[in-house]
């Protein structure tokens, strides 16, 4: 079955062929034939003229209209002083076209009268037979050009149809570098784009509802004992759990926002060095570092400075180092502990959501969505994040943001 937009496309060449073809016919024909030019018929009435005998007889003149005839092809005829016929010849095929006849004075007085058709001959033909041959040529040509194009469009929108289906792995062959080919890579992109994030939102599904059994578990049991036993420790461990819990609920929900908002919150200049001092000061540590401004959302800084320095306390060992410094355009924040480090397979994959070393299971400390939301404030500020390991052990967590002036720029782009 033939796409409409195939026939579309091809009855559009057909009829805009054949519209050019006819207003060319309609233009030459009213340009030679309604508005001739007289001038040139009057040349070429001359030239007959003058090849006719001076003060011939009747019978001599009808023989030499006779023979120049055929070749003039129009109908000529010699009058006399009185306008009496004196010779005439008509072609053998009429003149389609019946315009008023040039006049040419001859030395003897007699009159010669020669109409032409334009353009100055007899018909040469069916003007509608070469048109039939240049639109059949054209529709031949046309025809695999117009239907390559349209079977591409056709295999891009299979691929949508399928994607739309629920099959998100379906992407679209990229065929060529024009405008079709580029719609077709978009659309790769935003499918991945999108297949990405779907996947990510089920992998955060799934690890959320595992890590949340843990404090609810915990909060159910310690309930239950506090109702046989309401100690002071039995309500410690009950605001605990309720703390971890509301803090996972929290995490949960800003990685969404960030995943799906981005960076919806508005910019402003901050100085790194006063809010993570501020922020560090909060969990008993100091900071070292000169003064730098970058620009983004305070809030959202804060959680990235609060999340590095709470993930060095949890998993890392004292003394926790602090050191905010300024680079070429670029200001890096750099945490420090001293325990046992990142292990080298590990080192890629501790910024995933709920990330537990060498995969095993909830006696190994999971790290949760800390160092996942640290990586997107910081890609979302247009920075990066890594760790690093010192040669004297523990694990170093470096972030490298724009400075103030280059932000700007990260938080203009479309």
């Amino acid at each position: 079955m033939r796409s409409r937009l195939f026939l579309k496309i091809y009855l559009t060449i057909l009829g805009s062929i054949a519209i050019l073809a006819i207003t060319g016919i309609a233009v030459v024909s009213i340009l030679i034939g309604a508005n001739e030019d007289r001038g040139t018929f009057a040349e070429h009435a001359a030239l007959i003229a003058a090849a006719l005998p001076e003060g011939a007889d009747p019978a001599l003149l009808q023989t030499m209209l006779d023979r120049l005839g055929p070749a003039s092809g129009g109908e000529l005829a010699v009058l006399d002083v009185n306008g009496s016929m004196l010779a005439q010849f008509q072609p053998p095929i009429p003149i389609a076209r019946r315009f008023d006849p040039v006049l040419v004075p001859l030395p003897d007085g007699r009159v010669l009268s020669i109409r032409l058709e334009p353009p100055f001959g007899p018909p040469r033909g069916n003007p509608l037979i070469p048109l039939a041959v240049v639109s059949g040529l054209v529709a031949l040509i046309a025809w695999p050009v117009v239907r390559h194009l349209t079977r591409r469009l056709e295999k891009l929108r299979f691929s949508v149809e399928a994607w739309g289906a629920g099959d998100l792995g379906a992407r679209a062959p990229i065929l060529g570098s024009d405008e079709i080919a580029v719609v077709a890579e978009s659309f790769n992109h935003a499918a991945e784009r999108v297949e990405t994030m779907i996947a990510a939102n089920r992998a955060l599904l799934a690890n959320a509802s595992h890590e949340l059994r843990s404090p609810l578990a915990r909060l159910r049991l310690g309930v239950e004992l506090f109702e046989t036993d309401p100690s002071p420790a039995r309500r410690e461990e009950i605001d605990r759990n309720l703390g971890e819990l509301d803090e996972l609920v929290g995490e949960i929900l800003l990685s969404s926002q960030l995943s799906h908002a981005g960076m919806s919150e508005p910019w402003q200049r901050v100085d790194l060095l006063a809010l993570v001092a501020e922020e560090a000061a909060q969990a008993g540590l100091a900071v070292t570092g000169i003064s730098a401004e970058v620009l983004g959302a305070p809030r959202l800084l804060d959680r990235l400075a609060r999340n590095l320095i709470q993930n060095a306390l949890r998993h890392g060992l004292p003394p926790v180092e602090i050191e905010v410094g300024l680079g070429e355009a670029q200001v890096e924040l750099a945490v420090r502990d001293h325990g046992a480090g990142v292990p080298e397979p590990d080192m890629s994959r501790v910024f995933d959501p709920f990330y537990r070393p060498g995969g095993h299971g909830e006696a190994a400390g999971g790290w949760g969505l800390g160092l996942a939301l640290v990586r997107q404030i910081a890609e979302g500020h247009g920075g990066s994040v890594r760790v690093e390991t010192p040669a004297d052990g523990g694990a170093r967590f470096v972030v490298t943001l724009p400075q103030a002036d280059a932000g700007q720029r990260v938080k203009d782009r479309p």
